[in-house]
């Protein structure tokens, strides 16, 4: 038996006796416990930056944050993480908000990325997770590109991908000033839903072998931006398995039970809060088993060829964010409107509409087998009968033009919430600037008055 051979059985043994003791959650708190550090954040927690944070308890440390030039602020809520022995570099960030997208780009240019790995939907249980940042095309509903002036960038869409768990999308940045572009690669996992995991570690371990054979994570290339909506569950999980596995294909990994959990909170310490459940850990563990007795075989497909049947995900054109989760419940209360609007068109959604939680197991409806494609068939079969062929491409017209009108009937309604909102919020501080100061006004001439009348009665008595 080779040392890999023997390093893989143990970490296997490791996660074996972890189920059956069903001790998740027993070591998931100890990793909380030992990897919670107390290190700076004061860029993060002053002032000026505090609503550039998504959520206020993710913050990234002093030591190791992104800092930006040439825009009106250095902050962004993004952390460079190292796994130096493999020469790994990451940089995980929080999904950008309306107002950090131009600083997410910049971020890109300046450290020289290229590859973007999103492993987030837009929309999730209702809520807004993360700022439409990216051109998603006119055939979506979109825009082909995206001026950001304050910063002097342009992004451009070449080309995108639909897979049956990601969208791989080709974009291009522009510098305006000087004319000079770069390709960048943004891979998106769609079917990661919140708080959870993956379907399966074969489907992670496909996507995972997608990201790797486009170069991205290479150190000739700038590090690559891994985000989610606060960038540690989900992004933390794949650096976790991803840098792990390059350390098991490399022999750098050691036989000792725990070896995981050390990768683990030596990442903690450049970026907050790394894996955020136990059912995240535990994933962690399957994805690194598999994926380790996956290590010897050779996959010579192109990435991207690889077949999809499903119809592709449409990624909805949404307005700016509602305030973050861990705000007060007035400021937040566009969140729970918004769930009441989308909860109310149940009757005109289609299966295929269906977020990553509209099943029990967090994953969207399997689609429909397609029709057979074998050529050896006779030519009168329904599969390759050019009546049939005409008519499911008309099926799939209609469902596409339906899906569109939907899309924006859902964007009209999100758009009249946020504009209510706005318009509460502005009459709630036009209130505050006007009926404030009147009122310690009058309580002051109330006091006055009822000052001088006691004293009157006190030397009048």
């Amino acid at each position: 038996m080779t040392d890999h051979s023997i390093i893989v059985n143990e970490i296997e043994k490791e996660y074996k006796q972890l189920e059956e003791s069903n001790a998740w959650n027993q070591v998931y708190q100890r990793v909380r416990s030992e990897g919670t550090y107390n290190l700076p954040c004061t860029a993060a927690k002053s002032g000026i930056n505090k609503n550039l944070n998504r959520y206020r308890d993710v913050l990234p440390y002093d030591h190791t944050r992104i800092v930006i030039s040439g825009s009106n602020t250095d902050y962004i809520n993004a952390s460079l993480v190292k796994v130096e022995c493999v020469n790994r570099s990451y940089i995980l960030a929080q999904g950008p908000l309306p107002q950090t997208s131009p600083h997410f780009w910049l971020m890109v240019w300046q450290q020289r990325v290229k590859g973007i790995i999103m492993l987030n939907k837009i929309i999730e249980k209702n809520q807004i997770k993360c700022h439409q940042y990216w051109p998603v095309g006119s055939s979506e509903g979109g825009e082909d590109s995206l001026d950001i002036s304050t910063v002097g960038l342009r992004v451009d869409l070449l080309n995108v991908d639909h897979h049956s768990h990601y969208n791989y999308t080709t974009l291009r940045l522009t510098e305006v000033s000087t004319g000079v572009s770069r390709t960048i690669l943004h891979f998106h996992y769609t079917t990661w839903p919140d708080f959870g995991v993956p379907q399966s570690p074969e489907a992670f371990y496909k996507f995972l072998n997608v990201v790797r054979a486009s170069g991205v994570l290479e150190p000739d290339v700038g590090p690559s931006i891994v985000h989610c909506s606060a960038g540690i569950g989900r992004s933390g999980t794949f650096c976790l398995v991803d840098s792990f596995l390059m350390m098991l294909s490399r022999g750098l990994c050691s036989s000792d039970a725990g070896k995981v959990l050390e990768v683990l909170l030596d990442m903690r310490k450049q970026r907050m809060g790394l894996i955020q459940t136990p059912d995240q850990l535990r994933f962690s563990y399957q994805a690194i088993v598999y994926g380790a007795h996956k290590m010897g075989e050779v996959n010579g497909k192109d990435p991207c060829e690889e077949s999809s049947s499903e119809e592709p995900s449409l990624v909805e054109d949404l307005p700016p964010q509602p305030p973050p989760r861990t705000d007060s419940l007035t400021r937040s209360m566009i969140e729970s409107q918004l769930a009441q609007e989308l909860d109310g068109e149940g009757s005109d959604t289609g299966p295929e509409d269906n977020d990553d939680n509209s099943r029990e197991d967090g994953l969207p409806p399997l689609p429909a087998e397609p029709p057979s494609r074998d050529s050896s068939g006779p030519e009168s079969s329904p599969a390759t009968s050019p009546n049939n062929a005409n008519s499911i491409a008309m099926e799939t017209e209609v469902r596409q033009r339906k899906r569109r009108e939907r899309q924006e009937a859902r964007a009209a309604k999100v758009k009249d919430i946020v504009e209510k909102q706005r318009a509460n919020e502005i009459w709630e501080a036009r209130k505050r600037l006007i009926f404030k100061p009147l009122s310690i006004c009058v309580a002051f001439v109330v006091l006055g008055l009822g000052g001088g009348a006691l004293i009157y009665r006190y030397f009048h008595a």
